[in-house]
Protein backbone atom coordinates (compact mmCIF):
# COMPACT_ATOMS: atom_id res chain seq x y z
CA UNK A 1 0.00 0.00 0.00
CA UNK A 2 1.40 3.48 -0.94
CA UNK A 3 1.33 6.22 1.42
CA UNK A 4 -1.87 8.17 1.84
CA UNK A 5 -2.04 10.90 -1.41
CA UNK A 6 -3.75 14.19 -0.79
CA UNK A 7 -7.33 12.70 -1.33
CA UNK A 8 -6.90 10.20 1.82
CA UNK A 9 -5.60 12.94 3.81
CA UNK A 10 -8.71 15.36 3.23
CA UNK A 11 -11.21 12.23 3.64
CA UNK A 12 -8.74 11.75 7.25
CA UNK A 13 -9.36 15.69 8.04
CA UNK A 14 -13.52 15.00 7.03
CA UNK A 15 -12.89 12.17 9.83
CA UNK A 16 -11.38 14.57 12.18
CA UNK A 17 -14.43 16.50 12.00
CA UNK A 18 -16.36 13.46 13.26
CA UNK A 19 -13.49 11.82 15.66
CA UNK A 20 -14.94 9.66 18.91
CA UNK A 21 -12.32 10.28 21.66
CA UNK A 22 -12.03 6.57 22.29
CA UNK A 23 -10.96 5.86 18.48
CA UNK A 24 -8.17 4.08 18.86
CA UNK A 25 -9.46 1.77 22.14
CA UNK A 26 -12.79 1.34 20.14
CA UNK A 27 -10.97 0.26 16.70
CA UNK A 28 -8.69 -1.97 18.63
CA UNK A 29 -12.09 -3.37 20.11
CA UNK A 30 -14.31 -4.36 16.54
CA UNK A 31 -11.32 -5.00 14.49
CA UNK A 32 -12.00 -1.93 12.22
CA UNK A 33 -7.71 -2.18 11.33
CA UNK A 34 -7.24 -5.90 11.03
CA UNK A 35 -6.41 -6.21 7.38
CA UNK A 36 -7.91 -9.63 7.37
CA UNK A 37 -11.45 -8.59 8.59
CA UNK A 38 -11.96 -7.32 5.46
CA UNK A 39 -12.36 -8.78 1.68
CA UNK A 40 -11.35 -5.89 0.55
CA UNK A 41 -7.33 -5.24 1.00
CA UNK A 42 -7.68 -1.73 0.19
CA UNK A 43 -10.23 -0.62 2.22
CA UNK A 44 -8.80 -2.64 5.14
CA UNK A 45 -5.30 -0.64 4.42
CA UNK A 46 -7.40 2.51 4.63
CA UNK A 47 -8.76 1.60 7.66
CA UNK A 48 -5.25 0.64 9.14
CA UNK A 49 -4.59 4.52 8.14
CA UNK A 50 -7.21 6.15 9.68
CA UNK A 51 -6.81 4.51 13.19
CA UNK A 52 -2.62 5.52 12.86
CA UNK A 53 -3.69 8.76 12.59
CA UNK A 54 -6.36 9.18 15.31
CA UNK A 55 -5.03 11.47 18.26
CA UNK A 56 -3.56 9.86 21.20
CA UNK A 57 -6.50 9.11 24.18
CA UNK A 58 -7.06 12.32 26.01
CA UNK A 59 -5.03 14.50 24.24
CA UNK A 60 -6.73 17.95 23.17
CA UNK A 61 -9.12 18.49 20.29
CA UNK A 62 -7.79 20.70 17.63
CA UNK A 63 -10.03 24.15 17.25
CA UNK A 64 -12.45 24.78 14.53
CA UNK A 65 -10.69 27.08 13.20
CA UNK A 66 -7.35 24.82 13.11
CA UNK A 67 -9.43 21.95 10.85
CA UNK A 68 -10.99 24.42 8.39
CA UNK A 69 -7.65 25.14 7.46
CA UNK A 70 -6.43 21.52 7.33
CA UNK A 71 -8.85 20.31 5.21
CA UNK A 72 -8.26 23.00 3.09
CA UNK A 73 -4.91 22.48 2.95
CA UNK A 74 -4.77 18.93 2.02
CA UNK A 75 -7.40 19.58 -0.26
CA UNK A 76 -5.35 22.17 -2.09
CA UNK A 77 -2.40 19.57 -2.40
CA UNK A 78 -4.84 17.16 -4.19
CA UNK A 79 -3.91 16.13 -8.47
CA UNK A 80 -6.50 17.06 -10.80
CA UNK A 81 -7.17 15.21 -13.66
CA UNK A 82 -5.12 16.22 -16.43
CA UNK A 83 -6.17 19.74 -17.98
CA UNK A 84 -8.55 20.61 -15.19
CA UNK A 85 -8.51 24.10 -14.36
CA UNK A 86 -10.30 25.93 -11.67
CA UNK A 87 -11.21 29.58 -10.74
CA UNK A 88 -12.74 31.32 -8.41
CA UNK A 89 -16.14 32.72 -8.89
CA UNK A 90 -19.21 34.47 -7.53
CA UNK A 91 -22.58 33.52 -8.00
CA UNK A 92 -25.80 34.87 -6.22
CA UNK A 93 -23.36 36.58 -4.09
CA UNK A 94 -21.63 33.61 -2.96
CA UNK A 95 -18.42 32.64 -3.22
CA UNK A 96 -17.67 29.81 -5.46
CA UNK A 97 -15.31 27.68 -7.60
CA UNK A 98 -15.58 27.19 -11.09
CA UNK A 99 -14.04 23.38 -12.10
CA UNK A 100 -13.69 23.16 -15.40
CA UNK A 101 -12.21 19.47 -16.77
CA UNK A 102 -10.59 19.28 -20.71
CA UNK A 103 -13.23 17.51 -21.86
CA UNK A 104 -16.51 19.31 -20.40
CA UNK A 105 -19.39 18.93 -23.03
CA UNK A 106 -20.71 22.39 -23.20
CA UNK A 107 -23.66 23.27 -21.50
CA UNK A 108 -23.36 20.52 -18.83
CA UNK A 109 -23.32 21.75 -15.34
CA UNK A 110 -22.61 20.09 -11.72
CA UNK A 111 -23.63 22.22 -8.65
CA UNK A 112 -21.99 20.75 -5.69
CA UNK A 113 -22.01 21.27 -2.84
CA UNK A 114 -19.39 20.47 -0.58
CA UNK A 115 -19.34 17.93 3.12
CA UNK A 116 -17.94 18.78 6.53
CA UNK A 117 -21.06 18.23 9.10
CA UNK A 118 -22.05 21.98 8.24
CA UNK A 119 -19.52 23.68 9.63
CA UNK A 120 -16.30 22.91 7.50
CA UNK A 121 -14.96 22.20 4.22
CA UNK A 122 -15.38 24.13 1.34
CA UNK A 123 -14.56 24.48 -2.44
CA UNK A 124 -10.78 24.09 -1.52
CA UNK A 125 -10.92 21.14 0.79
CA UNK A 126 -12.88 19.31 -1.77
CA UNK A 127 -11.31 20.06 -5.15
CA UNK A 128 -9.79 16.78 -6.43
CA UNK A 129 -13.10 15.10 -4.98
CA UNK A 130 -15.31 17.67 -7.06
CA UNK A 131 -12.53 17.82 -10.24
CA UNK A 132 -12.77 14.26 -10.77
CA UNK A 133 -16.40 13.90 -10.52
CA UNK A 134 -17.22 16.33 -13.09
CA UNK A 135 -14.35 14.61 -15.08
CA UNK A 136 -16.33 11.53 -15.27
CA UNK A 137 -19.61 13.70 -16.00
CA UNK A 138 -17.79 15.40 -18.75
CA UNK A 139 -19.13 18.61 -16.80
CA UNK A 140 -18.20 22.17 -15.56
CA UNK A 141 -18.61 22.27 -11.88
CA UNK A 142 -19.66 24.92 -9.45
CA UNK A 143 -18.27 24.43 -5.72
CA UNK A 144 -20.39 26.49 -3.96
CA UNK A 145 -18.90 28.04 -0.72
CA UNK A 146 -21.79 28.43 1.09
CA UNK A 147 -21.91 29.89 4.58
CA UNK A 148 -20.86 27.41 7.39
CA UNK A 149 -22.67 27.36 11.20
CA UNK A 150 -22.23 28.31 14.00
CA UNK A 151 -21.56 31.99 12.59
CA UNK A 152 -24.45 31.49 10.12
CA UNK A 153 -27.08 29.65 11.09
CA UNK A 154 -29.88 27.35 9.59
CA UNK A 155 -31.14 28.05 6.79
CA UNK A 156 -28.07 30.10 5.81
CA UNK A 157 -26.66 27.18 4.34
CA UNK A 158 -30.06 25.97 2.02
CA UNK A 159 -30.09 29.78 0.70
CA UNK A 160 -26.60 30.15 -0.81
CA UNK A 161 -27.45 26.64 -2.78
CA UNK A 162 -30.89 28.10 -3.92
CA UNK A 163 -28.98 31.91 -4.66
CA UNK A 164 -26.35 29.91 -6.65
CA UNK A 165 -28.69 27.49 -8.24
CA UNK A 166 -30.62 30.33 -9.07
CA UNK A 167 -27.88 32.34 -10.53
CA UNK A 168 -26.39 29.46 -12.82
CA UNK A 169 -30.27 29.47 -14.45
CA UNK A 170 -30.06 33.40 -14.86
CA UNK A 171 -26.40 33.27 -16.50
CA UNK A 172 -27.61 30.21 -19.15
CA UNK A 173 -27.53 27.10 -17.51
CA UNK A 174 -30.42 24.91 -18.97
CA UNK A 175 -31.97 22.99 -15.41
CA UNK A 176 -32.44 19.52 -17.68
CA UNK A 177 -28.50 20.13 -18.44
CA UNK A 178 -27.66 20.46 -14.33
CA UNK A 179 -27.22 18.24 -11.62
CA UNK A 180 -27.23 19.04 -7.98
CA UNK A 181 -24.90 16.64 -6.50
CA UNK A 182 -22.97 16.73 -2.64
CA UNK A 183 -21.50 14.38 -0.21
CA UNK A 184 -22.05 14.03 3.40
CA UNK A 185 -24.09 17.05 4.68
CA UNK A 186 -23.23 18.25 1.44
CA UNK A 187 -25.81 15.67 0.23
CA UNK A 188 -28.03 16.78 2.49
CA UNK A 189 -28.07 19.97 1.68
CA UNK A 190 -28.30 19.12 -2.04
CA UNK A 191 -31.73 17.41 -0.97
CA UNK A 192 -32.66 20.38 0.90
CA UNK A 193 -32.00 22.65 -2.24
CA UNK A 194 -34.02 20.14 -4.15
CA UNK A 195 -37.15 21.06 -1.79
CA UNK A 196 -36.39 24.49 -1.59
CA UNK A 197 -36.70 24.63 -5.35
CA UNK A 198 -39.73 22.91 -5.24
CA UNK A 199 -41.25 25.40 -2.91
CA UNK A 200 -40.25 27.92 -4.84
CA UNK A 201 -41.89 26.54 -7.82
CA UNK A 202 -38.06 27.08 -9.33
CA UNK A 203 -37.16 23.91 -11.85
CA UNK A 204 -36.12 20.48 -10.49
CA UNK A 205 -32.41 19.83 -12.38
CA UNK A 206 -31.92 16.86 -14.33
CA UNK A 207 -30.69 14.49 -10.91
CA UNK A 208 -29.66 14.56 -7.64
CA UNK A 209 -26.07 12.72 -6.71
CA UNK A 210 -25.46 12.13 -3.06
CA UNK A 211 -22.69 10.33 -1.76
CA UNK A 212 -23.35 9.42 2.20
CA UNK A 213 -26.10 12.03 3.18
CA UNK A 214 -26.32 13.32 6.35
CA UNK A 215 -30.58 13.52 5.40
CA UNK A 216 -31.66 13.74 9.02
CA UNK A 217 -29.98 15.62 11.83
CA UNK A 218 -31.85 13.59 14.73
CA UNK A 219 -29.53 11.28 14.26
CA UNK A 220 -32.18 8.69 15.22
CA UNK A 221 -31.72 5.48 12.78
CA UNK A 222 -30.90 2.28 13.97
CA UNK A 223 -26.95 2.08 11.77
CA UNK A 224 -26.11 4.85 14.49
CA UNK A 225 -25.91 1.46 16.68
CA UNK A 226 -25.63 -1.37 14.77
CA UNK A 227 -22.37 0.50 12.73
CA UNK A 228 -21.32 2.37 15.85
CA UNK A 229 -18.20 -0.13 15.44
CA UNK A 230 -17.19 -0.59 12.12
CA UNK A 231 -17.22 3.05 11.09
CA UNK A 232 -13.76 4.45 11.88
CA UNK A 233 -14.96 8.18 11.11
CA UNK A 234 -18.87 9.12 12.15
CA UNK A 235 -20.04 9.37 15.36
CA UNK A 236 -23.46 10.10 16.71
CA UNK A 237 -22.18 12.12 19.14
CA UNK A 238 -20.17 13.96 16.74
CA UNK A 239 -22.89 14.36 14.91
CA UNK A 240 -25.49 15.50 17.79
CA UNK A 241 -22.57 18.64 18.30
CA UNK A 242 -22.64 19.39 14.74
CA UNK A 243 -26.74 19.40 14.19
CA UNK A 244 -26.37 22.34 17.08
CA UNK A 245 -24.08 24.37 15.86
CA UNK A 246 -25.60 24.48 12.75
CA UNK A 247 -29.36 24.28 13.97
CA UNK A 248 -28.79 27.00 16.63
CA UNK A 249 -32.00 25.76 18.43
CA UNK A 250 -34.32 25.45 15.41
CA UNK A 251 -36.05 22.22 14.89
CA UNK A 252 -34.01 19.18 13.35
CA UNK A 253 -37.84 17.95 11.59
CA UNK A 254 -37.67 20.69 9.25
CA UNK A 255 -37.16 18.95 6.10
CA UNK A 256 -35.17 21.26 4.53
CA UNK A 257 -32.44 21.04 7.86
CA UNK A 258 -33.56 17.10 7.85
CA UNK A 259 -34.69 16.63 4.08
CA UNK A 260 -35.75 13.18 5.13
CA UNK A 261 -38.90 14.63 6.58
CA UNK A 262 -39.96 16.07 2.94
CA UNK A 263 -42.20 15.97 0.31
CA UNK A 264 -40.07 14.23 -2.23
CA UNK A 265 -42.82 14.09 -4.95
CA UNK A 266 -42.20 15.98 -8.06
CA UNK A 267 -38.44 16.26 -7.14
CA UNK A 268 -35.57 15.15 -9.72
CA UNK A 269 -34.06 11.58 -10.38
CA UNK A 270 -31.81 10.55 -7.74
CA UNK A 271 -28.21 8.42 -7.32
CA UNK A 272 -27.46 7.50 -3.28
CA UNK A 273 -24.25 5.89 -3.17
CA UNK A 274 -23.28 4.77 0.64
CA UNK A 275 -21.10 2.71 2.43
CA UNK A 276 -22.30 -0.04 4.17
CA UNK A 277 -20.09 0.71 6.79
CA UNK A 278 -21.64 3.93 7.46
CA UNK A 279 -23.42 5.00 10.87
CA UNK A 280 -25.24 6.83 7.93
CA UNK A 281 -25.84 4.21 6.16
CA UNK A 282 -30.17 4.53 7.35
CA UNK A 283 -29.94 8.05 6.14
CA UNK A 284 -29.82 6.83 2.57
CA UNK A 285 -31.98 4.05 2.88
CA UNK A 286 -34.66 6.22 4.34
CA UNK A 287 -34.32 8.49 1.42
CA UNK A 288 -34.43 5.80 -0.81
CA UNK A 289 -37.34 4.40 0.53
CA UNK A 290 -39.50 7.82 0.78
CA UNK A 291 -38.28 8.70 -2.30
CA UNK A 292 -39.87 5.57 -4.15
CA UNK A 293 -42.99 5.91 -2.07
CA UNK A 294 -43.09 9.54 -3.83
CA UNK A 295 -42.77 7.82 -7.35
CA UNK A 296 -39.27 9.35 -7.88
CA UNK A 297 -36.89 7.67 -10.05
CA UNK A 298 -34.12 6.88 -7.41
CA UNK A 299 -31.22 4.20 -7.89
CA UNK A 300 -29.58 2.93 -4.10
CA UNK A 301 -26.13 1.69 -4.01
CA UNK A 302 -25.01 0.10 -0.93
CA UNK A 303 -21.12 -0.20 -1.66
CA UNK A 304 -19.54 -3.36 0.37
CA UNK A 305 -17.19 -3.03 3.11
CA UNK A 306 -17.15 1.23 2.35
CA UNK A 307 -16.68 3.72 4.26
CA UNK A 308 -17.98 7.21 4.99
CA UNK A 309 -17.65 9.35 1.59
CA UNK A 310 -14.83 6.91 -0.12
CA UNK A 311 -14.73 8.49 -3.17
CA UNK A 312 -11.96 11.36 -1.56
CA UNK A 313 -9.97 7.94 -1.32
CA UNK A 314 -9.14 8.04 -4.72
CA UNK A 315 -5.73 7.34 -5.12
CA UNK A 316 -5.93 4.19 -2.61
CA UNK A 317 -9.47 2.62 -3.52
CA UNK A 318 -10.12 1.24 -7.04
CA UNK A 319 -13.99 0.94 -4.98
CA UNK A 320 -13.38 5.07 -4.93
CA UNK A 321 -12.76 5.22 -8.63
CA UNK A 322 -15.17 2.45 -9.88
CA UNK A 323 -17.71 4.58 -7.66
CA UNK A 324 -16.74 8.14 -9.37
CA UNK A 325 -16.94 5.88 -12.89
CA UNK A 326 -20.66 4.86 -12.33
CA UNK A 327 -21.67 8.43 -10.61
CA UNK A 328 -20.52 10.00 -13.95
CA UNK A 329 -22.02 7.79 -15.98
CA UNK A 330 -25.43 8.08 -14.19
CA UNK A 331 -24.72 12.15 -14.46
CA UNK A 332 -23.53 11.46 -18.73
CA UNK A 333 -27.24 9.49 -18.78
CA UNK A 334 -29.10 12.26 -17.52
CA UNK A 335 -27.42 15.38 -18.64
CA UNK A 336 -27.73 14.33 -22.43
CA UNK A 337 -25.59 15.17 -25.32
Amino acid sequence: MNPPGPEGNAAHTLGMLDRRARAVSNQKKNGAGRMSSWKDPEIAGVRALIVSRQPAPGSPMSTREERRAAMDAFGEMGALPPGCLHEPAFLGGVRCERVAPTHAVAGRHILYLHGGAYVGGSPKSHRPLVARLADAAHAVAISADYRLGPEHRFPAAVDDAVAVYRAMLEGGAEPERTIIAGDSAGGGLALAAALALKEQDLPQPAGIFVISPWADLTQSHDTFRTKSGVDPMITRERLIEAAHDYLGGLSAHDPLASPVFGDFAGLAPMLIQVGSEETLLGDSLLLAERAGHARVDVRLEVWPEMIHVWHAWGGQLSAARRAIAAAGSWMDGRLGG
